[in-house]
Parts: C-alpha cells; sequence; structure tokens
C-alpha cells in the first residue's frame, strides 16, 4: 500500500488546550489556545503562538507576563467560550475565579488544575499572521488532589485536546506505557 499526498498541512494534532491569561487594561482576561509547547525543561520554558491580532497580545507586552492555565474537562465550555470572545468586545475578567503568584501580573485560573506563572524572556514575531511569546515559567501552582507521588499526575487533571481539522474536542485515554522504559523490550 503506497502513501497518498493530501497536501501540506500540520498533522500535529490533537493539540492540549490552554488558557492563556494576561492583565489587560488592569483586568484579566483569558484566551482559548491550542498552539503552545514546551520548549526545554531546565529552566522550563514555554511558547505560545497567538495570532497578532488578539487583545491578550497587548497585555503580555505591557506587563511582560502571561499565564498558562491547564484545563479539566469540566471547563471546557467556559474555554471554548473563551476562545470564540474577544476580550476586546466581552469582559471575560468574571468567567473564572483567579488568583495570582510571585509576579502578581499574571492572572491565573483557581478551578484549573495546573496553572504556570510565565515571565516574558522573548517575542517572536512571525512573518505570517502570528507571534511567538516565549516564556520562562517561575513558578507552578496545583492542588494535593492533582499530585501523586509529588509529581501532577496528567489523569487526575483531566484535559482535554483539540482536534482542530474536524473541530472536535477529546478527552485523553488511559496510560499505555512508560516512556523510557516500554521500549526497552523492543526486538
Amino acid at each position: 500500500m503506497s502513501k497518498v499526498a493530501v497536501g501540506a498541512d500540520n498533522f500535529l494534532y490533537p493539540m492540549p488546550m490552554v488558557l492563556v491569561g494576561a492583565n489587560v487594561g488592569g483586568k484579566p482576561n483569558f484566551l482559548a489556545v491550542a498552539f503552545f509547547s514546551a520548549i526545554q525543561m531546565k529552566p522550563p520554558i514555554l511558547a505560545v503562538s497567538l495570532k497578532k491580532i488578539r487583545y491578550t497580545n497587548d497585555g503580555i507586552k505591557e506587563n511582560k507576563t502571561f499565564s498558562v492555565n491547564i484545563p479539566s474537562v469540566e471547563l471546557m465550555e467556559a474555554v471554548d467560550y473563551c476562545g470564540i470572545k474577544s476580550g476586546k468586545n466581552t469582559d471575560k475578567s468574571g468567567v473564572f475565579e483567579t488568583f495570582y503568584g510571585k509576579l502578581e501580573t499574571a492572572p491565573m485560573i483557581k478551578n484549573c488544575p495546573v496553572c504556570m506563572e510565565c515571565k516574558l524572556i522573548e517575542v517572536v514575531d512571525i512573518v505570517t499572521d502570528n507571534i511567538v511569546f516565549v516564556g520562562e515559567v517561575v513558578e507552578t501552582y496545583t492542588d494535593d488532589q492533582y499530585l501523586t507521588g509529588g509529581v501532577v499526575d496528567l489523569i487526575k487533571t483531566n484535559p482535554f485536546l483539540f482536534s482542530i481539522r474536524d473541530k472536535k474536542y477529546v478527552s485523553i485515554g488511559e496510560r499505555i506505557g512508560s516512556a523510557w522504559e516500554a521500549g526497552k523490550n523492543y526486538k
């Protein structure tokens, strides 16, 4: 059987959904985002790719901080709302109960199982319609119920993914193996 060409496309999906938070005009604003990535582990660096027209960008640039909040399946409707409504026209400051950490200007969401507080370290202006914000995670916040052995347990957080081509949110499945262990059995 031969492969079929399907065109130049980004097939790196489904992608985890997060809410990027920034203070804009003195108020917390959150944007649903799937285009983000971990860049390195030590120090922890994240990159978030946003359209240049996004309202949230103003707050990130002004405060030089932002948050990345990992929502659970239970927050799916509120997350989608934050993706379809722009902070330019809709005040989203009351959608979630928020809190602030060490940086004092990166709003985070109490209901999210994991919240990462980031200081902006670089802005990359992509030639296309997007801009990439690179941030160092200065602190990560969670609740005890999401920890196993002192580490955030992905299954307990119950995150969800976005499948862009068929416009679906999907939950994650069960554990299928252990990284850096499963391959030891390959022959």
